[in-house]
């Protein structure tokens, strides 16, 4: 099926107004991320900065970039001008750089605080404990010019449903936790960033409403460089 086929079907088996769907474009080519655009797709989520920084300087304006991979703190310059969200937020420090650079591009700036819910070392987040500390912490009540939207999480690579059910389970339970005690007020901590093109079905029966679906819509061909699709 086409990447417009793809994103259709998408549609009819979700709730679009309850389910945001991010479409993962890492590697993928100027022309199949508009044949997306054209199917009506408007977020896009990338893991690199300068491949999404080439990306948006040939892509319409409209289009809500997200970064969704591991981001640095010397890159968030490249990126605050016109970043809608930043999904990968694992660190105070991060949170700092990204109000800086906020701050000089007259911006506010969307961020989910990753947090760590996978049996696996190699992924990045803020345990449940150090999401705690960092909400309360006096650095963070200085921050202007970022807006904490929710929480992120990237569940275990694994074919365990009961796995995947308890740690999305979990993210849900601590974000719904997190609004109580930070966020009881503010309509705009709403998110809930969990499930990929493997897992997204179980992601939503556990409380998601924001999905990362890169195969699912692109197909999963291996590309070198996404220059040269």
């Amino acid at each position: 099926m086409s990447i417009a086929d793809n994103i259709n079907n998408l549609k009819s088996q979700t709730d679009a107004q309850k389910v945001t769907l991010v479409a993962v474009s890492k590697t993928k080519s100027v022309a199949d991320i508009m044949e997306a655009y054209n199917a009506g797709q408007r977020i896009f989520g990338e893991n690199m900065v300068q491949e999404l920084v080439d990306k948006q300087e040939q892509l319409p304006d409209d289009i809500k970039w997200h970064l969704i991979g591991h981001l640095q703190s010397n890159k968030v310059k490249y990126i605050a001008p016109f970043i809608a969200m930043i999904q990968s937020v694992d660190s105070i420090k991060l949170l700092q750089e990204i109000n800086k650079h906020a701050l000089k591009n007259n911006r506010i700036i969307d961020c989910l605080l990753q947090v760590y819910i996978a049996d696996e070392e190699t992924k990045f987040g803020l345990g449940f404990d150090e999401a705690i500390e960092l909400l309360r912490s006096d650095e963070f009540s200085e921050l202007k010019n970022i807006r904490i939207r929710g929480l992120m999480g990237i569940a275990t690579n694994t074919e365990s449903e009961k796995q995947l059910k308890e740690e999305f389970y979990e993210l849900k339970t601590f974000f719904d936790g997190i609004k109580l005690s930070f966020f009881r007020k503010d309509a705009n901590f709403d998110t809930v960033s969990m499930g990929m093109s493997s897992d997204y079905e179980i992601a939503i029966e556990q409380g998601s409403n924001m999905i990362r679906l890169g195969s699912t819509i692109f197909g999963s061909r291996v590309i070198k460089h996404w220059k040269n699709n």
